[in-house]
């Protein structure tokens, strides 16, 4: 059989960590010190390899000597190989084949839904724990290839496949714990519940960024769908209805939920949609990345209570009634303006005249003595004020400050304001 055409993988691995590119480290996590191959071989010296090799956009195309990989490569546990061009599952096994303790593999951003994957190829990946098959445009059929020859895989990437369906697998993957399938077109709640009957372990769901737009389910079907699912993700999903929201408390064992971005939430301000969203979930502990504390949650709940007090009975959902029982009926908070006071009213004095005036607090004491001018008949040089606080034990004091702002005396209404001239 022909050679495929194009960089191997074994040519990247010798230019990228020749000892002239990465020299060789002594110490704990530097990298392990691999002896040179037998005689013939096209590497020189010795190559230095880490455990996790990231080689990411490379232009591989084939996997190269398979002797070579399994010499340098008997200690490798993670591999990047995105954004390559590997095309031919049968090159990957090659290269995965002779990496026996390997866990993690990424393979996203290679074309290799030109090929099928059989399962004897799919056995060759049989230790993954971790694979990445982001943009790989894989069918479900490779998929269902991998999960009946992974039976350890733990964590499964398929995001931006252009998935617009599921289709079930004809077994079961129990092992599956996380499944990441963001930036897809999985707008139906008839393939999401797929997911829940091929991957009945899952214990972390990302489905962020797919266009769902409601979840039809009832709540015993559910708790028995996905009843380990202790995260899930749905940021800018299409989700309109608080009913959905609501469903998410079938989940048993549900604790952390991400909802950012979602049509319902969009009226609402930002204090109003946490509060809302955490009174409605009981039992999370994690809302969009933070943790839930004890007082933030009886915050919350009391909030849910006043905010649906007014509501027509029709309009109350059942989740106000439980906090009802739990907290009683709440009277409406107290609306406080905390504003400052923009104006007062005050009698100003002067000699004989007593004359109850509206002032504003904002000007300085130089703008009213303008303003009183014409009231008291005296120039503004000519002019001396002093203001008397209706409780001060010491007598009026003089506003000698010109360019002082009047609320820095604290005037309040019914104060007073005596305007003498100054003696020459």
């Amino acid at each position: 059989m022909d050679q495929p055409s194009g960089r191997s993988f074994m040519q990247v691995l010798c230019e990228k960590y020749s000892p002239e590119n990465f020299p060789y480290r002594r110490g704990p996590g530097m990298g392990v010190h691999v002896p040179a191959t037998p005689q013939g071989s096209p590497m020189k010296d010795r190559l230095n390899l880490p455990s996790v090799l990231v080689l990411n956009s490379c232009g591989i195309t084939c996997a190269g000597d398979e002797n070579e990989i399994a010499a340098f490569c008997a200690h490798v546990s993670e591999l990047d190989l995105s954004d390559n061009k590997l095309e031919d599952w049968h090159e990957v096994s090659k290269i995965v084949s002779n990496v026996p303790h390997l866990e993690f593999l990424n393979l996203s951003s290679n074309p290799l839904s030109l090929s099928v994957l059989e399962r004897r190829c799919a056995g060759s990946f049989a230790g993954v724990r971790k694979l990445v098959l982001n943009n790989s445009k894989a069918s479900w059929e490779t998929v269902h290839t991998i999960l009946q020859e992974l039976p350890d895989l733990e964590e499964l990437f398929l995001c931006l496949n252009d998935y617009e369906t599921v289709s079930c697998s004809p077994v079961c993957c129990q092992s599956l714990k996380l499944l990441h399938i963001t930036d897809n077109n999985l707008q139906d709640w008839t393939e999401i519940r797929k997911l829940g009957i091929m991957f009945p372990s899952l214990d972390t769901l990302i489905l962020a960024n797919n266009n769902l737009t409601t979840i039809e389910e009832s709540e015993d079907s559910l708790a028995r769908l996905f009843p380990n699912l202790r995260s899930i993700n749905l940021h800018k999903s299409g989700l309109h209805c608080w009913e959905d929201i609501d469903k998410l408390n079938s989940f048993p064992k549900l604790e952390e939920v991400k909802l950012l971005g979602i049509p319902l939430l969009q009226s609402y301000t930002t204090e109003e949609r946490r509060k809302l969203l955490i009174a409605r979930l009981p039992s999370i502990v994690k809302l969009n990345g933070s943790i839930v504390a004890d007082g933030e949650r009886e915050d919350s709940e009391r909030f849910f209570i006043r905010y649906y007090m007014e509501f027509p009975e029709e309009e109350v959902p059942f989740r106000y009634h439980e906090l009802v029982t739990k907290y009683g009926k709440l009277e409406p908070l107290a609306v406080v303006d905390l504003r400052p006071q923009s104006s007062v009213k005050v009698e100003v004095h002067f000699q004989d005249k007593v004359e109850e005036m509206s002032i504003r607090l904002d000007q300085t004491v130089a703008e009213l003595k303008k303003h009183l001018k014409t009231v008291v008949q005296l120039s503004t040089s000519n002019m001396l004020l002093f203001y008397l606080d209706q409780e001060a034990p010491f007598g009026p004091e003089e506003l000698k400050y010109s360019s002082r702002a009047l609320h820095s005396y604290g005037i309040r209404d019914g104060d007073k304001i005596y305007v003498e001239p100054r003696m020459k």
